[in-house]
């Protein structure tokens, strides 16, 4: 995940969920990509375990100010679940360490995974020929082919951001009016001062994108909770940190069917955590590094998320040893 001092606790979704599980008795741990390693071929973390004196307090902001941290090198191949929560963009070599390990501990998301779905092209695996859940979207680097799309619209509208983008950062609405500022935008996204280049995307506008958009939290493809976000009376985008207002949300019955649609995939590519970005029943964005919502979405909703995320990890790995015996069992039969 990311650095644990940088942690704000009263909006963390990890820290929720680690707040669960220490609460459960599990042992956690935390490390930061750049704190993997390998000794002796085995990926190892330099982790800081974290654990409570006496009891685990309710609240989680407190949990946070007394958590004892201990730092220790740790293999692994040792722990049960890795939960991958740091931030976008994908480090590589993170999934590096991770493959080295993915037979012997349950990786959510799974490396394949992650790998498949780490940025904002992910939408483009479901089929949607004609647009129903899936706005028209455009990724290019090529600036001449950006401006020919932007022309041939039909819609006086456009979303660009770049690929890497998280929380709402860099994301504008492009209107065919502004077409004198598109030449220094592109610049901007596209070109960095080292020569290279980065991938843009244009997507059409949704209707309603200013009223707001959802965000949906799938638990081994189904939905757990929902939440709308309304953006601020000066800004277009709706995300939290960008200063949107969160609101109770209800799926409508175009919602389910989206997330009906889209769960048998998600799970077939190993995503069993993400979060998916809905305007107007039109999915817009998949999630899947380290979706936020569940402290917003318990607080919108008095619920309580991280408990269901727990109870799913820890189903997922009571039936793993479960296997794991009956084969130990069934071979040791064979010498009988």
């Amino acid at each position: 995940m990311y650095p644990w001092d940088t942690i704000v606790p009263e909006k963390d979704s990890t820290l929720t969920l680690i707040h669960e599980c220490v609460k459960r008795g599990h042992m956690v741990v935390v490390a930061t990509p750049e704190n993997l390693t390998i000794r002796n071929s085995i990926a190892y973390g330099f982790c800081k375990v974290i654990s409570v004196k006496d009891t685990v307090s309710r609240s989680i902001k407190s949990f946070y100010k007394t958590a004892i941290v201990r730092e220790k090198m740790l293999p692994l191949a040792g722990f049960d679940v890795v939960f991958m929560r740091a931030n976008p963009p994908l480090d590589p070599i993170a999934l590096n360490f991770l493959d080295s390990i993915k037979e012997d501990v349950f990786v959510v998301n799974s490396v394949e995974g992650l790998r498949e779905a780490n940025n904002k092209l992910y939408t483009a695996v479901f089929d949607d020929p004609n647009n129903e859940i899936i706005p028209a979207t455009h990724v290019s680097k090529n600036k001449e082919y950006l401006k020919k799309t932007i022309r041939e619209s039909e819609s006086e509208k456009m979303i660009m951001k770049p690929l890497n983008g998280y929380g709402g950062s860099g994301v504008i609405m492009l209107e065919k009016s502004a077409r004198s500022n598109i030449n220094s935008l592109l610049d901007f996204y596209i070109d960095n001062k080292d020569g290279s280049s980065n991938y843009v995307i244009l997507q059409d506008y949704i209707e309603g994108a200013d009223q707001g958009d959802v965000r949906i939290l799938i638990l081994n493809g189904e939905v757990i909770g929902a939440m709308k976000r309304v953006p601020s009376e000066d800004d277009h985008r709706s995300n939290v940190s960008a200063g949107g207002t969160i609101v109770k949300h209800k799926l409508t019955k175009k919602e389910k069917e989206l997330c009906k649609r889209i769960g048998p995939k998600l799970v077939k590519d190993g995503l069993f955590f993400v979060g998916i970005d809905v305007i107007n029943g039109m999915l817009v964005e998949v999630n899947v590094m380290s979706p936020g919502g569940i402290t917003n979405i318990n607080k919108a909703g008095k619920v309580r998320l991280q408990e269901k995320v727990i109870d799913a990890l820890e189903d997922e790995v009571n039936q793993r040893n479960k296997q794991i015996e009956r084969r130990t069992r069934l071979k040791n039969s064979l010498n009988d």
